[in-house]
């Protein structure tokens, strides 16, 4: 699962939006962004192997686009965050008359340091144990999935352009990363069995040498002397 775009919005204005990637899908998410209904709700969109998850809340709509169909779990999760933290830096009424990208500079930073989190294996195996998250899941079980043509008009079918180049650049990071965490844990490891084959062996040869020597005393040893 990888979640390669994000924004905030007004309507169709843009507060703010990050990507790691390159691709047109700014431009499918205008045209998306004009069909999403004001009123509170959450909806997912398929577009091509794409797909686009989407939270309205108080007339401010969070999205995102990820690369794996069917997995609606951490692309809410990271929504829900992302709107949590926009509402308690913005609050709820300011977004509502603010100008196209007035939140980028700021916001942006926070959507990539989240983006990057959720992407991660940590955020896979801690998402559920997030209290937040954790009441939400059962709803978003139960989310709608169309596919984006529906919503769009005849003639404004975007081809999605995403740079898969820097998609696989990211992928091979982590599993970098990954395989230098297992080097290391085997190291460790190695070390570790090293380290008690050592201390046994010196244990062993203290048992020897106290049998031969009659005893701890090492009184035969001292006689001999």
């Amino acid at each position: 699962m990888t979640i390669v775009y994000a924004l905030v919005s007004v309507g169709k204005t843009v507060l703010a939006e990050y990507t790691a990637t390159s691709g047109n899908f700014p431009t499918v998410t205008r045209v998306l962004l004009s069909k999403i209904p004001n009123q509170d709700g959450r909806m997912s969109y398929v577009y091509d192997s794409y797909m686009f998850h989407y939270v309205v809340e108080e007339s401010i709509c969070f999205l995102c686009m990820s690369d794996e169909l069917n997995k609606h779990r951490i692309p809410y999760a990271f929504l829900q965050d992302m709107k949590e933290r926009f509402t308690s830096m913005y609050g709820r009424l300011e977004p509502l008359s603010a100008i196209a990208f007035a939140y980028n500079d700021e916001f942006s930073k926070v959507i990539q340091d989240r983006m990057e989190f959720y992407n991660s294996d940590e955020a896979d195996r801690t998402i559920d144990n997030i209290g937040a998250v954790k009441s939400q899941i059962d709803e978003v079980k139960g989310v709608m999935v169309q596919n984006i043509e529906k919503v769009l008009e005849r003639g404004e079918k975007i081809e999605l352009l995403v740079d898969k180049t820097d998609r696989l650049n990211q992928q091979a990071f982590r599993f970098e990363s990954s395989s230098r965490s297992l080097r290391r844990a085997m190291y460790w490891r190695k070390m570790r069995c090293y380290i008690v084959l050592g201390v046994a062996a010196v244990f062993l040869i203290f048992i020897a040498t106290t049998t031969l020597c009659g005893g701890l005393d090492f009184h035969h040893c001292r006689r001999h002397k």
